[in-house]
């Protein structure tokens, strides 16, 4: 079901209510309640069981989805100690679910809730496309819209959450780079890429940048290796980059114009990395900012979005 632009939204917008800066501390319980209402919509929607099976075609997905939640927060039952939901079968793992995300659950614990059942979501659409009416696409898409209507910024991309800083610079670097990165070639750089949003996420600073320069030199090596220009295995990120340079991804008649490239590319997102937090700290406590390794990912990601479709417009 799609998001209904009720009078009351019309005249917050004309208000000026709406948020217009992300905050990354809570989850506002409207929001919590928002999006129970769309797993109800989609993965609770078809309850109806198939002729080869005797239980409910999603109960698989959720049953596994409520193992991993307990699994990896260390305990047997979510909810054990809430006696409001000790009326609640042992196998009503929907409810159970949806009554730790409403109630116990932090900030960050919320957000795997809602990574792990977005993921098993898209995993029973695509099982059961001819058997259930679910549009993972608008569902997924309704899902982030809740995020940035709430003015709470995380974004589901590519099957994890991220956090995202400015609307403009994720629509316009992040979400191409990820979507070019979904290229079965590019996956290592691609995996590399969303761990650094994951630790940037968790303000995992130092090992944010180390993974920027991992996918970064990664998509160097996959479009040197799949042109056929060679390259030395153990080369580093000034070496590849100067490498990609001579190979001709950019036309001889742009050198001119992009002369500084390569010092743009080399002491960027690698320098970043190397200074920040490519060596070993000693007794020195480095102070990654925020603001810098926010920086340095929607770089890479641009950085990224450029190499992958100069590579595509030589082919």
């Amino acid at each position: 079901m799609a998001i209904v632009d009720l009078f009351h939204k019309r005249q917050k917008r004309l208000r000026g209510e709406y948020p217009d800066t992300y905050q990354y501390e809570e989850l506002p319980g409207k929001l919590k309640v928002q999006i129970v209402h769309l797993w109800n919509e989609t993965i609770e929607k078809d309850r109806r069981k198939s002729q080869f099976q005797s239980v409910s075609l999603n109960r698989p997905y959720l049953e596994e989805c409520y193992r991993i939640l307990c699994k990896e927060l260390g305990v047997f039952e979510l909810n054990k100690s809430d006696n409001d939901n000790k009326h609640l079968p042992s196998d009503n793992y929907f409810d159970k679910i949806a009554a730790y995300f409403i109630n116990k659950a932090n900030t960050e614990e919320s957000l795997s809730v809602i990574e792990i059942m977005a993921q098993k979501t898209e995993a029973f659409a695509d099982d059961y496309r001819s058997e259930v009416e679910i549009d993972i696409v608008d569902t997924l898409s309704e899902l982030n819209q809740r995020f940035r209507e709430h003015g709470v910024g995380y974004q589901y991309e590519n099957g994890q959450i991220i956090r995202i800083d400015s609307e403009f610079i994720h629509t316009e670097a992040v979400k191409p780079a990820l979507q070019l990165l979904s290229n079965p070639i590019y996956k290592g750089a691609q995996e590399e890429f969303l761990k650094a949003h994951e630790h940037y996420r968790h303000e995992r600073y130092s090992e944010a940048l180390i993974d920027c320069l991992k996918a970064y030199e990664s998509t160097l090596k996959i479009i040197l290796s799949k042109n056929n220009w060679e390259y030395s295995s153990n080369a580093t990120a000034d070496e590849l980059t100067g490498r990609i340079m001579q190979s001709g991804l950019v036309p001889e008649f742009w050198q001119q114009h992009f002369k500084s490239l390569k010092n743009t590319l080399t002491s960027g997102v690698p320098t970043a990395r190397n200074k920040l937090a490519g060596h070993g700290a000693a007794n020195e406590i480095r102070d990654i900012p925020e603001y810098l390794v926010s920086y340095v990912l929607h770089m890479t990601a641009s950085t990224i979005v450029f190499l992958v479709k100069a590579d595509e417009a030589l082919d």
